[in-house]
């Protein structure tokens, strides 16, 4: 993982006796062998020798072919204009800006150098066939941005045609018009065309195919555009999309869904944009806007016309849209207009019970969505002030249903409780102190009607978990719940009534000494969890409460190891996580995270634990089966049942059920499992390096961090590259950079080191990347670390990250010490350490030979230091030393007088007639 040999100097450097048009020649042969890389160094060395005029401009003029064929063609286009100022009649020039210019685009320009070097050289075939080819790519080019009107009226008149019958003509003509719709100027021309009139003409035929075609090419006009967004939205309406939202075809909802993110993004970019200063007025035309897009998705909470679905999507939306996106943004006002406007609107979908007569269409999602929006609205809030003008809202909402009213209004009460429970649960402690609130949900406990018992079992189950509580539940509620446990003839009830039981079971913890149950207990427990979790004849999301009983016995590591042998078991816990309820996600994380141990836990200082029992005080224990062994198998036996597969499916499926905690408990399990290097090439083969770049870039500092360690120690053993293809390799870069920040702990500082040397030995354009994460000076840092190890790493990472000019020349920075460390460095005991020291020397001097001058300034220890390398019976140092002392020749006469003023020359003869060390 890091530059092992260091690469060859330039041939023959810049020494004083080449010349220019030797170097050229050289260059020449090069670029006629096809290392064009190479035959680009040595031009761009001979350019530093010439004094200008002629030479200067063929050199340019070489270049550029070079640079065409690295395919980096704004530097072509540059060096082919640098030899045209010097001779404008240089044809050669001239074709090479013309290629560059045709492949940057620029094309009337390209035609123009062409046309140039025809009236050069009129007989020349090459140029005349390269002038025809382009200009007919023109005429192309013209043609289709002419014909491009009346392509969209056409398809138009296809879609809307209601006698065309041929199925296959329609879905072209909806697929091309949404592909036009992708690219600016294809999305300009329809908008110029009547097009939105036409769109909401498609929308208004109620036809799936056409809904959905009109639906995505809208996204096209909107995305990123906000004034075009702004006037769509004028054309269609609020009321319009909305209504389209809660249609009960689900695809059209998504698609919809979709759409009105897209217009709530491209608004708010505007928004955010205008707050720094300009067009006031569009400021609050466009907050206007937001608002009544806003007001319209909470109309649809409660409209009993939407579909379940449909109010899904709009839940997700405002999850998305509303709360801001960093504490650094200081405006809350969404926030505050929605909790304002819509809380009690968001708490009608949390409290209702389904099957009660007029109760609004819901999916199993439903509450879980409810309650992470309100969640995510109380974490946004600033003060004091409107988190109690928010526990107001709640308590008069709950009041509202529960006082003076029937059985069916307190059981709505009862749910709003659960909803705010499983959210904010600040506000729903404060809720479940109102009066006759715990006592309802006790005698509803004992309710003979399954669908109160529901309601009733689950408020307590959410209620055990607030400490608050837990003492007043312990006392009246475990009795009730093995009653109704061991008594129902239920299994939806049993099963939530022994996760009751298990919450106030596990409160220890991992504390072995700490046990609430009769020995054994526990274990009967478990084994009737995974005994209904395999069940395939209970629906799904009955066996979704045997998860969350799971994942409050697995606290208990008798329960993790036989969990673990049982394969039914975890696999159909690993199916329910791939489903479409989305609710058992953090149950189904919370379980594997005990399994493998992968929660925080310090070792206990010595000395307190002495004190502690003098003084008599509770000392948790670790169960013999939570040792480093145990937990090495159970993490062995999870990834045989696939639990990666799984944990990228629970990563991959958007959803409001994945909050940050939940995505924390992920990344925690994923550090997990590439813990052993030999487990890493399995999970990155199952798309576990996939799923860690969004779990690394969103959600908690403790979970971005944990999904970072893990990609940094994937990165480290793997082939990048393979582990990462792609693009996708470019993204793991920032991860890797958050972990040399000094809050990090040290094994974190160095395994992103080693995973970023790994990424800047692969190519300049991730050294460009890495450069551009501001990691340089981070790298520069740890290069001055006590911990040796650090250091070694730091120093490793800087050898591969001195490819890049900009690295180089951070090196001859004036008043910079950089330099003098390498130096110093290169002459230290430990031998790593001098290895990739003296390896970024080589690498320096060979790259940039203005640095081999500075080097004798920086210390008068130089030249020891240099032969200790020559003289180390390491072949690897001896190399390193040999190239450095060889470039250090050829860079400036000064410095090769000064090397043969010492003993090097004597020490030089003696390693070059050594025939083992070729």
């Amino acid at each position: 993982w890091s530059v092992s040999t260091p690469r060859p100097p330039v041939p023959a450097g810049a020494r004083r006796q080449v010349t220019a048009g030797q170097l050229r020649a050289q260059g020449n042969a090069l670029f006629q062998a096809g290392d064009h890389a190479a035959a680009l160094a040595v031009y761009t060395q001979a350019l530093s020798l010439c004094d200008g005029g002629s030479e200067q401009a063929v050199l340019h003029r070489n270049r550029a072919a070079c640079y065409l064929k690295l395919e980096d063609y704004t530097k072509a286009e540059a060096d082919a204009t640098k030899a045209i100022e010097a001779d404008g009649r240089d044809v050669k020039a001239l074709f090479r800006r013309s290629q560059a210019l045709q492949q940057l685009g620029r094309l009337d320009q390209a035609v123009g150098d062409l046309q140039r070097c025809v009236s050069l050289e009129p007989r020349n075939k090459a140029f005349q066939e390269a002038l025809r080819a382009l200009g007919s790519s023109m005429h192309e080019k013209m043609k289709t941005m002419s014909c491009t009107d009346s392509k969209v009226e056409q398809m138009f008149q296809i879609l809307l045609d209601p006698e065309e019958k041929d199925v296959d003509k329609k879905q072209k003509a909806a697929q091309n018009l949404i592909v036009l719709a992708r690219e600016e100027a294809g999305a300009e021309k329809i908008f110029q065309s009547d097009g939105v009139r036409l769109l909401a003409q498609l929308l208004d035929t109620a036809k799936a195919d056409l809904m959905l075609a009109a639906l995505r090419t809208l996204v096209g006009l909107c995305s990123g555009h906000r004034s075009r967004t702004t006037a769509i939205l004028a054309e269609l309406g609020a009321p319009r999309l909305s209504a389209v939202l809660g249609v009960e075809h689900e695809q059209v909802s998504l698609a919809a869904c979709n759409l009105l993110h897209t217009m709530f993004e491209s608004l708010k970019e505007g928004l955010q944009k205008d707050f720094r200063g300009k067009e006031d007025a569009v400021v609050l035309d466009t907050s206007k806007d937001l608002k009544l897009l806003i007001k319209h998705l909470l109309e649809l909470l409660e409209l009993e016309g939407a579909s379940a679905h449909g109010r899904d999507n709009a839940l997700n939306l405002l999850i998305k849209v509303v709360p801001r996106k960093s504490p650094k943004e200081t405006n809350n006002s969404l926030s505050l207009w929605v909790i304002d406007q819509g809380l009690k609107k968001i708490l009608e979908v949390g409290s209702t019970v389904c099957g009660t007569p007029g109760s609004l269409p819901v999916t199993e999602n439903s509450r879980m969505s409810a309650s992470v929006l309100l969640s995510k609205l109380y974490d946004d809030l600033k003060c004091d002030a409107e988190r109690e003008n928010f526990h107001h809202l709640c308590e008069d909402y709950v009041r509202s249903w529960f006082e003076g009213q029937e059985l069916s209004g307190k059981l709505r009460a009862i749910q709003a409780v659960s909803c705010l429970l499983q959210g904010p649960s600040d506000a729903g402690n404060r809720v479940l102190e109102l009066e006759g609130i715990m006592d309802s949900v006790l005698s509803l406990c004992a309710s003979v009607r399954e669908a109160h018992q529901l309601v009733a079992v689950e408020a307590l189950i959410h209620a055990a978990d607030k400490a608050k509580r837990a003492s007043f539940i312990t006392a009246n509620g475990v009795t009730l719940l093995k009653d109704i446990y061991k008594h129902s003839d239920r299994d939806s009830i049993r099963i939530r009534a022994l996760v009751g039981l298990c919450k106030l079971g596990s409160a220890g913890g991992t504390d072995f000494s700490m046990k609430q149950f009769a020995e054994g207990s526990t274990m009967k427990l478990a084994k009737q969890c995974r005994k209904w979790l395999c069940n395939e004849a209970i629906d799904a999301g009955t066996r979704r409460w045997a998860v969350e009983g799971l994942a409050y016995l697995t606290f208990d590591a008798d329960v993790k190891e036989e969990f673990v042998e049982d394969k039914a078991a975890m696999q159909a816990m690993f199916h329910l996580a791939k489903s479409e309820d989305r609710s058992v996600l953090y149950a189904v994380a919370s379980t594997l995270v005990n399994c493998t141990n992968s929660y925080d836990h310090t070792e206990p200082d010595p000395q307190m634990l002495e004190l502690a029992k003098y003084a008599k005080q509770h000392i948790p224990e670790q169960h013999p089966k939570d040792k480093p062994d145990f937990v090495r198998r159970r993490v062995r036996k999870l990834l045989s049942a696939g639990v990666v597969s799984a944990l990228s499916c629970m990563v991959k499926n958007e959803n409001p059920a994945l909050t940050n905690s939940c995505r924390e408990l992920i990344s925690r399990v994923f550090l997990a499992l590439v813990e052993e290097a030999e487990d890493r090439g399995g999970v990155v083969a199952q798309g576990g390096g996939k799923a860690l770049i969004p779990l690394s870039l969103e959600g908690t500092e403790v979970g971005q961090t944990k999904a970072a360690q893990a990609l940094a120690k994937i990165t480290i053993t793997s082939n990048p590259e393979m582990a990462f293809p792609g693009e996708r390799i470019y993204e793991v870069v920032r991860p890797l950079v958050s972990l040399l920040h000094l809050q990090r702990t040290g094994l974190e500082n160095f395994e992103g080191l080693m995973a970023l040397t790994n990424l800047a030995g692969i190519s300049e354009r991730l050294r460009q990347k890495i450069l551009k994460e501001k990691a340089v000076p981070m790298i520069e840092g740890y290069m001055f670390e006590e911990h040796e190890l650090i250091r070694l790493a730091a120093t490793e990472c800087m050898c591969n990250m001195a490819m890049s000019k900009e690295v180089q020349e951070l090196f001859l920075a004036e008043g910079s010490d950089r330099l003098k460390l390498m130096v110093l460095y290169s002459g230290e005991e430990d031998e790593k350490l001098r290895r990739a020291a003296s390896g970024t020397l080589a690498m320096l001097t060979a790259l940039h030979p203005p640095i081999c001058k500075r080097i004798p300034p920086v210390t008068v220890h130089w030249l020891e230091i240099l032969q200790a390398l020559l003289l180390s019976p390491s072949v690897e140092l001896q190399h390193r030393g040999a190239v450095v002392v060889m470039n250090m020749m050829a860079a400036e006469r000064e410095v090769a007088e000064q090397l043969m003023a010492s003993e090097m020359l004597e020490i030089l003869s003696v390693l070059a007639k050594d025939k083992d060390k070729p």
